[in-house]
Formats: structure tokens, C-alpha cells, sequence
């Protein structure tokens, strides 16, 4: 967000457009698919199974069957709770607080998007080609060396007129 007041970031949460909250669905991804995707996190959608990181129901693992981009919560399938009058209901979950274990790779557009981020295969090839320094023991990188500063010079005032002491 470009604002640091809260009002205005509140503003804008609730006011945003549909296709602006989907960018606010991103949850991580598990090691594994950061890996492969060369993303840390990307917008949860229907059909991608995600693992509960937080609250009571913590460690519970399922597919998502329903996003609510109204009020920012996603619907996993078996995460359900008993009402009062004996009938269950879907709870639902906020999306940052779950980690996507498996995408739904279905729609054509989204993996094209993750194909954006993974390198081709020539960058991977220069990766793997450059050579790594080697350190020299006692030797301080460039980088963590410390720049000395010059000293500035000072001007004395003098009491009475404020102004540069001549002399």
C-alpha cells in the first residue's frame, strides 16, 4: 500500500475492486513448490489444496471449495462445524493464514503466470557456470568493508555577534 495511516489502508481493504482483492488471496506456498515454481506465494483459487497454519484447527489439510472475495475468507472442503439446531456449516478461513500445498494447474492463464517467474533454461545454465570466489582468509569482502568518513570542519562563533572569529 502506498499509505502508512490506518484509516486510509482500511479504506482501501474494503473498498477495493474484485479483481484488486484477488492480489490480497496470495498465501506461501510449501518448500517444495517454491522450488519448482520459483515463487513464494501466489493468489489461492478453487481447486488447489492448502494446509491450515493457524488457529484451532491448525495441521487440517484439504481442497478449497469456495473463495469469498466480499469478505476475504477462503471455504475448505471438510472444515466444517455443528450449529446449534444440528445442521454444519463450512468455516471459514482467512487466506493468509493457510500455506498452498497443491495448485490447481487447471486454468490455462495461471500457468502461464508461474511461468513467468521460473528462469529459462539458459539462465539456469549461466547459473550453474559461475564460478564462486574464493576467500582468502583474514580478507574482509568488499561489500562488509567500513568507509571512513572525513571530518568536518568547524566553525567557532564568538559570544557577542555570532558570527565566524577572525583570526
Amino acid at each position: 500500500m502506498k499509505t502508512t495511516q490506518p484509516r486510509k489502508q482500511r479504506k482501501r481493504l474494503f473498498q477495493a475492486s474484485l479483481h484488486e482483492r484477488y492480489r490480497r488471496f496470495s498465501a506461501p506456498l510449501t518448500p517444495s513448490l517454491k522450488a519448482s515454481h520459483k515463487t513464494n506465494s501466489t493468489p489461492v483459487r478453487v481447486g488447489d489444496t492448502v494446509r491450515v497454519m493457524r488457529g484451532d484447527r491448525k495441521g487440517f489439510e484439504g481442497k478449497v471449495t469456495r473463495v469469498d472475495r466480499k469478505k476475504y475468507r477462503v471455504f475448505v472442503e471438510g472444515l466444517t462445524r455443528e450449529k446449534v439446531d444440528g445442521s454444519t456449516i463450512q468455516i471459514p478461513v482467512h487466506p493468509s493464514k493457510v500455506m498452498i500445498t497443491a495448485l490447481n494447474l487447471d486454468d490455462k492463464w495461471r500457468r502461464e503466470a508461474l511461468k513467468r517467474f521460473a528462469p529459462t533454461e539458459e539462465e539456469e545454465k549461466i547459473a550453474e557456470e559461475k564460478p564462486i570466489e574464493e576467500k582468502k582468509e583474514g580478507e574482509v569482502p568488499k561489500e562488509k568493508q567500513k568507509r571512513k568518513r572525513k571530518a568536518k570542519k568547524t566553525r567557532k562563533k564568538t559570544a557577542k555577534t555570532g558570527g565566524e572569529q577572525s583570526g
